[in-house]
């Protein structure tokens, strides 16, 4: 038997659910400054597989992460959610809309990473695979910080404390690399569009690359009316640098 993914539990139980799911590297604990902005709703944001305190082991493509994430879905009772999906997370909402529609009320999409480049996704797999360790939580803090231009310092702070462990000596964030590389090559994969009727909101952001204005207009043709697009001008951890102006975009349409 598969071990279900690790799942975190915030908001009202009574609310309308969402469904959150992170990036790369991410974890479920990173969508708190939405959570804390939006405490109606009924959070569920589980660890991906490969990350976090979820199973590590593969398979890590697209269709997995559907199946383990329509498992969270059901035990949780939940038969009907708005879907959150940052970066690669945005991919995995996609092909969850189209393999189960029924399951999903809404999508928001934030700077959602699919159909990238296959030369750069290789290039990117490739910095990946070496290890990367920090001898104490301060310089690895110092590093996210770093990477993390424009968010603030508290969450750069809740990033450590969740994320980060040590492991014989040495800190490292709490992910596989392995997965990650897995990841890259998913995202490479044709993107796919959400299925037509589906409500769905894009936040692109405006110092990112992710988001193509090809997929954007492929979205527009399948969705018409159903889609709304609204950049965003931040780097790629959107609601991260913008928590209070991501979470009345997507409490707009999520809490309906």
């Amino acid at each position: 038997m598969v071990e279900p993914l690790h799942v975190h539990l915030s908001g009202d139980p009574a609310g309308p659910p969402v469904l959150a799911l992170h990036g790369v590297t991410g974890h479920g604990l990173r969508f708190r400054p939405l959570t804390e902005q939006l405490p109606h709703l009924r959070w569920v944001a589980p660890d991906l597989r490969g990350h976090g305190r979820s199973p590590w082991a593969p398979p890590w493509r697209l269709e997995q992460h559907v199946a383990d994430v329509l498992a969270v879905l059901d035990a949780q009772g939940i038969e009907r959610a708005a879907v959150v999906g940052h970066s690669f997370g945005g991919a995995i909402a996609v092909h969850l809309a189209r393999a189960a529609p029924a399951r999903v009320k809404c999508l928001v999409l934030v700077d959602p990473a699919l159909g990238l480049d296959p030369q750069d996704m290789l290039e990117t797999a490739e910095e990946t695979r070496p290890d990367e360790s920090y001898p104490d939580r301060a310089i690895a803090r110092a590093a996210k910080a770093e990477s993390w231009e424009g968010v603030a310092d508290h969450w750069v702070d809740a990033e450590v404390e969740a994320h980060l462990e040590e492991q014989g000596g040495v800190w490292r964030w709490r992910y596989s690399r392995a997965s990650v590389i897995g990841a890259w090559s998913e995202m490479a994969r044709p993107a796919a569009i959400p299925p037509a009727g589906t409500r769905t909101l894009v936040l692109p952001a405006t110092k990112a690359d992710f988001v193509s204005d090809e997929w954007l207009a492929a979205c527009a043709a399948e969705l018409g009316d159903s889609l709304t697009v609204q950049p965003v001008d931040t780097g790629h951890m959107v609601y991260l640098e913008r928590p209070a102006e991501s979470a009345a975009l997507i409490g707009d349409l999520v809490g309906e």
